[in-house]
C-alpha cells in the first residue's frame, strides 16, 4: 500500500500541532504525588519530579518535608548527607539547613549567611498519598489537592503499587483515556473481545473528561468473574468509567452485576481505580497506583488475586507503552498519527495540556520580562 496523498499528511500533523506530546513541557501549576506517605521516613529519599530534584523526609514529629536536592554551596546532593534531629546535614561540607531549607550552620565559619537556602516545597498528605506543589508559590493557593474519599472509606478495601515507566505522562492519560485497549494489549488479563466494540458515552468539560462504556452482556475476565462470583454468567454487566481528573489523576470506575436479575434484587460490585501519574522527565514517569473495592472486605485471598491480577494488566500497560515510546523517540519527517471517533476525549484531554503548558510558559515569559 502506498503512502497517503499529501495533503491527507500535512492535515494529520496540523490536527497534532495543538496536542500535548511528549516534548511538550510540564504543567507545574498543579499538585502531584511525590510518593506514598509509607516512603517517607528518617532516611532521605531521592526522588526526580518534573524534571527537579527533590529530597524527601520526616521530622522527628512526623511531619513529612520536601526540600530541593541541591546544597546551596556546591549542588551536591542533600540527599547524600544524613539528618541531625530536624537538621539536614550536606554530606560535603556539612552545611545544615532547617525543615524549612535555611542554612542554619556552616561549619568553616563562625557567621551563617542570612537568608540563603534551597527551596522548600509545600505538601499535603492524604491516606496512602502524599502531595507536592512544585509550581508557582504564588499560586499554591488556587488549586486543591484531588480528593479521593474513597481511599480512606472504611466501607473499601484498598491496595497500591508503584511502577517506573519508561514512557510519558501524556500518553498514559491517553492510554487510560481510550480503554478499547483492554480488548487487545490486555486480552490475557482483564480484556475481553467485545469491549473495544461497546457502546459508550462521552461527558467533555474543560479539564474534566470522562467516558462511560456499557459492555453489556458480557462474560467477565477471571479477576472480575472469580472476584464477584459471576464467573462464567454470559449475561454479566461491565459498567465502566474512565475520567481525566488533574495532569496528575485519572481514575477508573466499574460497576459489575448480572443483568438477567432485576435491579432491585441484583447485588453490584463496585471497584475504582487511581491512577497516579508524576512525570520523572520527558520520557519517565512515576506511576502510583491505588485500586479498591467494596465487597469482599475481608477476604484476603480475594484481595491477593485481584491485585497480582491487575498489576500483571498495568504492567502489560508500562511495557507496551515503552515500547511506543521508543518509537516516538526515532519518529522523523515522514512520521504522523490519525484520529478516530473514540480518540474524541484523549484529544480534548490533550488539547488542555497543551493550552494549560502554553500558558504557563507565556506567564513565565512575561515575568522574565517585567523590570
Amino acid at each position: 500500500m502506498s503512502l497517503p496523498p499529501p495533503n491527507l499528511i500535512a492535515n494529520a500533523r496540523k490536527a497534532m500541532a495543538v496536542l500535548a506530546h511528549r516534548d511538550t513541557p510540564f504543567i507545574f501549576n498543579e499538585w502531584y504525588v511525590a510518593a506514598f506517605g509509607n516512603e517517607v521516613t528518617r532516611q532521605l529519599l531521592s526522588r526526580t519530579l518534573l524534571g527537579k530534584r527533590v529530597v524527601l523526609y520526616r521530622s522527628e514529629s512526623g511531619q513529612a518535608v520536601a526540600l530541593e536536592d541541591r546544597c546551596a554551596h556546591r549542588s551536591y546532593p542533600l540527599s547524600r548527607g544524613h539528618l541531625e534531629g530536624d537538621v539536614l546535614v550536606c554530606g560535603y561540607h556539612g552545611f545544615r539547613y532547617d525543615t524549612q531549607g535555611e542554612l542554619i550552620n556552616v561549619p568553616s565559619q563562625h557567621n551563617c549567611p542570612r537568608g540563603i537556602g534551597v527551596r522548600e516545597y509545600p505538601l499535603f498528605e492524604q491516606g496512602l498519598l502524599l502531595w507536592i506543589w512544585l509550581g508557582d508559590p504564588a499560586l499554591l493557593g488556587t488549586r486543591q489537592p484531588p480528593r479521593l474519599d474513597w481511599i480512606e472509606m472504611p466501607d473499601w478495601e484498598c491496595s497500591s503499587g508503584y511502577f517506573h515507566h519508561p514512557g510519558n505522562y501524556v500518553s498514559m492519560h491517553e492510554n487510560l483515556m481510550d480503554l478499547t485497549h483492554l480488548s487487545f494489549l490486555h486480552a490475557s488479563t482483564i480484556g475481553t473481545p467485545d469491549y473495544a466494540s461497546a457502546p459508550y458515552e462521552l461527558d467533555l468539560k474543560e479539564g474534566h473528561y470522562k467516558l462511560m462504556r456499557n459492555v453489556v452482556p458480557t462474560t467477565l475476565s477471571p479477576v472480575w468473574g472469580k472476584t464477584t462470583g459471576l464467573d462464567g454468567v454470559n449475561t454479566a454487566a461491565r459498567i465502566a468509567t474512565s475520567e481525566f481528573l488533574s495532569p496528575a489523576l485519572h481514575q477508573v470506575s466499574v460497576t459489575f452485576y448480572d443483568s438477567a436479575l432485576v435491579p432491585d434484587n441484583r447485588p453490584e460490585f463496585h471497584i475504582r481505580t487511581a491512577h497516579i501519574l508524576t512525570p520523572k522527565t520527558q520520557g519517565s514517569l512515576h506511576y502510583f497506583i491505588v485500586h479498591g473495592r467494596d465487597f469482599a472486605l475481608d477476604d484476603k485471598a480475594i484481595g491477593e488475586f485481584m491485585h497480582e491480577q491487575l498489576f500483571a494488566a498495568f504492567n502489560e500497560d508500562v511495557e507496551g507503552l515503552g515500547a511506543l515510546e521508543s518509537v516516538i523517540q526515532e519518529a522523523n519527517e515522514d512520521s504522523y498519527e490519525i484520529s478516530v471517533a473514540s480518540d474524541a476525549p484523549a484529544i480534548a484531554m490533550r488539547r488542555y495540556l497543551k493550552k494549560r503548558a502554553d500558558a504557563e510558559a507565556d506567564e513565565k515569559l512575561i515575568a522574565t520580562d517585567r523590570p
